[in-house]
């Protein structure tokens, strides 16, 4: 069965920010293309990160849309945005789901699928 959350795909570069970073902080930049594949609008409510750095601590971030906006996404469409955090560890890895509502009053969750935070040369 394909539900609303199907039809949302989520696509995700990362890279390490050298400038930004040293012995203690490792910082990393994210760029997600959230694109609706679906027949209908739907509009971005709230994020829920769950960041875990290579010795395993685990930070969780809830909160309304993203960097400040509760994007409209048409059928057909994408939305593109860039955020960051810091790691005490040179690798670490994301993951979490975006909260949506559909144009029908419709509310769903999207997961956003594993992805790695890595300094260059730091995974062999």
């Amino acid at each position: 069965m394909n539900t609303q959350a199907d039809r949302i795909r989520i696509d995700v570069q990362t890279r390490y920010l050298a400038e930004q970073s040293d012995q203690l902080h490792h910082a990393f930049s994210y760029h997600i293309t959230i694109s609706n594949l679906g027949d209908r609008p739907v509009q971005l409510l709230d994020r829920h990160w769950i960041i875990t750095d290579g010795n395993g601590t685990i930070q969780e971030v809830r909160g309304p849309g993203v960097v400040g906006e509760q994007p409209m996404i048409a059928p057909g469409a994408s939305h593109s945005y860039s955020s960051g955090c810091q790691l005490e560890t040179p690798v670490g890895s994301m993951r979490g789901s975006y909260g949506m509502r559909c144009d029908s009053g419709e509310l769903f969750r999207v997961e956003i699928p594993l992805f790695r935070l890595s300094k260059p040369n730091a995974l062999n």
